[in-house]
């Protein structure tokens, strides 16, 4: 048996997808698909997105763009981190992707988005300058379309007062929380990421805005015991039992993605909501249980109910960081994807 199991549900991908292309309802969808896919499995996730209605994948590098254009030859990919190097450029010219430009130095022979920085505080240019022929999008990142909308209103007017409306231009600022709740942020593109992974970019419940959870994280109880008053689990003995309790170990830590601030989380063991109890290891964590449960009793730890969103509340976090961390090592873990 194996510690864990991440399942990848691509049929929930590609429906997020559908359901992203019907809100933006003529603005493009181009998929976020940097990290790994935001730990989902670039590959397996551009397959099904480009599939569902997505017309560009978006990267952080251009080492994941050309991982990615060696997969999928007539994709858009476009590289949205910084880009310096020579070898990255003539990299990415050899491959064709098209690179987000955040000075003034627009390089020869590649297809450029020039970034605008009207509020993020991050990459960005404080104005365009001339555009050349090679300049086929310009582009801003909003800072706060999940949490204000009033600023991100207010940096979209600043965007749009900086980029032209010219025939082949692509403008483009929506995030997902942008593309879910800022109409006139959708502009000729959005680019989503969380969204199309089944997460909520506002922390709530996912299905309000009718998107599906792509990942799930099972395990097992690998060990049931009896804690008698007075007897603890965990480095630091931060869980003490007050009265005889079936705690039951999982064999899954922080070395696996668990964070060790996890503790006071609830996954479900037996379909039944259990909190996680004492100090999470590198390993394996503790679940308070209220029966004794046999050895290989099944364990939830993302999905069925149970939501990353919830799991970062308790951790002080977003989802994005928890999934992202997540591990797939093959040596820790099996990764299976369902393909329905």
């Amino acid at each position: 048996m194996h510690r864990s199991e991440l399942t990848i549900d691509l049929g929930a991908l590609r429906r997020n997808v559908r359901t992203l292309v019907r809100v933006l309802d003529g603005p493009e969808l181009w998929a976020v698909v940097k990290a790994d896919g935001y730990g989902h499995g670039a590959v397996d996730v551009a397959a099904a997105a480009l599939g569902s209605g997505a017309t560009a994948l978006c990267v952080a590098t251009v080492a994941e763009g050309l991982a990615l254009a060696q997969e999928f030859r007539d994709a858009r990919i476009i590289v949205m981190g910084p880009t310096s190097s020579s070898r990255d450029l003539a990299h990415a010219r050899d491959a064709d992707l098209e690179l987000a430009i955040s000075d003034a130095e627009i390089p020869d022979g590649i297809r450029v988005h020039l970034k605008l920085d009207t509020g993020m505080g991050r990459y960005g240019l404080a104005r365009l300058p001339e555009l050349t022929d090679n300049v086929v999008g310009v582009m801003t990142h909003l800072a706060t379309a999940d949490s204000d909308e009033a600023f991100a209103r207010a940096q979209l007017e600043r965007f749009l007062g900086s980029a032209p409306e010219r025939e082949g231009l692509t403008r483009h600022a929506a995030n997902s929380a942008a593309a879910l709740r800022i109409p006139e942020a959708r502009l000729d593109a959005a680019r989503c990421g969380v969204a199309i992974y089944g997460l909520s970019p506002f922390g709530t419940d996912p299905a309000e805005d009718g998107l599906e959870p792509v990942l799930s994280w099972h395990s097992h109880l690998a060990q049931v015991k009896l804690l008698q008053p007075g007897e603890s689990t965990g480095y630091g003995r931060r869980f003490v039992a007050h009265e005889p309790t079936w705690i039951g170990l999982v064999p899954v830590g922080y070395g696996d993605g668990f964070r060790r601030d996890l503790t006071g989380t609830q996954v479900r063991v037996a379909g039944e909501p259990r909190p996680a109890v004492g100090t999470v290891s590198m390993d394996s964590f503790a679940v308070e249980l209220d029966r004794e449960l046999p050895v290989g009793t099944p364990v939830v730890l993302v999905g069925q109910g149970v939501l990353a969103e919830r799991h970062a509340e308790v951790a002080g976090t977003i989802n994005y960081e928890l999934v992202c961390g997540i591990s797939s090592d093959p040596l820790r873990t099996r990764r299976s994807i369902l393909d329905g």
